[in-house]
């Protein structure tokens, strides 16, 4: 290990300890990873506990739910298809040929009911999510619509996600939603395979990576990390039944079939897992290691173009907890002062350099359950934090987050 892989473990490895030896944080364990374009992981450190009620520890093979992180991997997925003319960024017949549901489906209008949508949805949108869908545990209307049966788009069940109607009118504003659940379905239809089969054959396998699946192997499932909760009202965290168990309960292929492929939220993995992912992105598509290319440069080049450039303080509205178990209430998602936002296809991109030393146009996303990732194309690093604790936006994982890649950003070239 060089001086500088050295300095950066250490750093990493004291910020990870100060929030999983501290009692009051209530966040047992974390790992975190970071790799340059290279192929080259700069640090792998793995803290604490699996979980608060376990003495099992934290390692760097702990499976982690990773929720809204899938969201990337599915993106590239869809790019795949994109490249090959099987499907297309802006034709909505196609789109509505492979999913006549997004044709015929509704608007939710603030007073409860269903409108006409006036646009059209497109592949583009579902990216970009500026399709028109939301989430319930985002968008009280939506909740509020649902009950009293309710949704919850983590049952692992497709009507979930085929019943739910629009929240805005298409192309109107952005919002993030089940739109890349239904780019999968597209993909599903297209290609005749289920979501993860074609994770497995086309971006995961090539890429050398055995322990990421939306249906974990009896391995992976003994390495569980445990799900913990801040209930509302209560800062405290205890360990809870996991919030996304179908897929882990699910016994055998036929069983499995049942269970939705949830391009938006569908996968378990591990950080040095996902950082091989994003080391592909970072080297415009190609594996650095087993140099299996995955994307065409161009294709990784137009997937970090803003894609919004209309709406540049969208993450700046705010985004209301209407589940507050889920989520707590979210203001500005990268706060920078008064510089201009974006999203990539599919990702935030904070378009100008970052406090942590990230540069710019540096694609960013999470997990529900406060797992981050980001990958920095200018200067060459992507890394990944995981924990499992509920609700999002959990302060100490963040703080930590902040803490290990700024830690990554201070060594490098030193």
């Amino acid at each position: 290990m060089s001086s500088k892989s050295e300095a950066t473990h250490k750093a990493v490895q004291a910020t990870l300890d100060s929030v999983t030896s501290n009692p009051e944080t209530g966040v047992s364990g974390l790992v975190f990873a970071a790799i340059n374009k290279d192929g080259e992981v700069l640090t792998a450190n793995a803290s604490g506990n699996r979980g608060l009620d376990t003495k099992e520890p934290m390692t760097l093979e702990t499976t982690f739910w990773i929720a809204s992180c899938t969201k990337m991997i599915a993106a590239i997925a869809v790019m795949q298809l994109v490249e090959q003319g099987k499907l297309d960024l802006d034709d909505h017949k196609q789109l509505y040929k492979l999913c006549p549901e997004l044709e015929k489906v509704q608007v939710l209008t603030d007073d409860g009911k269903l409108e006409d949508k006036e646009a059209e949805i497109t592949l583009r949108m579902l990216l970009s999510h500026t399709a028109g869908f939301g989430y319930e545990f985002f968008n009280p209307k939506l909740r509020d619509y649902g009950r009293p049966v309710g949704f919850d788009v983590f049952s692992g069940d497709p009507t979930e996600v085929l019943r739910m109607p629009l929240v805005n009118q298409p192309g109107s504003r952005w919002e993030y939603g089940i739109n890349i659940d239904w780019a999968g379905i597209a993909l599903e239809r297209q290609t005749g395979l289920s979501l993860n089969d074609y994770m497995q054959q086309h971006i995961l396998q090539p890429l050398g990576i055995n322990n990421t699946t939306m249906f974990p192997t009896k391995e992976m499932k003994s390495n569980l990390a445990s799900m913990h909760q801040r209930w509302p009202g209560s800062q405290k965290a205890v360990e809870r039944d996991h919030v996304y168990r179908r897929p882990l309960v699910a016994d055998g292929k036929e069983e499995q079939s049942r269970i939705l492929n949830s391009g938006g939220a569908g996968l378990y993995s591990r950080p040095t897992d996902y950082i091989k992912v994003l080391a592909v992105l970072l080297n415009d598509g190609t594996c650095p290691t087993t140099k299996a290319q995955i994307l065409k440069p161009e294709t990784v080049k137009h997937m970090f173009e803003n894609q919004i450039t209309q709406m540049p303080d969208f993450g700046r509205r705010g985004i209301p907890d209407a589940k507050p178990e889920h989520s707590n209430p979210l203001g500005d998602l990268y706060p920078q002062g008064d510089v201009a936002q974006g999203w990539c296809l599919s990702a935030m991109l904070t378009i100008e350099p970052g406090v942590t030393g990230r540069g710019k146009n540096t694609a960013f996303w999470a997990g529900i359950a406060n797992l981050f990732w980001w990958v920095d194309r200018e200067k060459g690093v992507a890394g990944m934090i995981a924990s499992q604790v509920m609700p999002f936006g959990d302060p100490h994982v963040m703080g930590a987050w902040f803490g290990a890649e700024t830690a990554v950003y201070q060594n490098l070239g030193a």
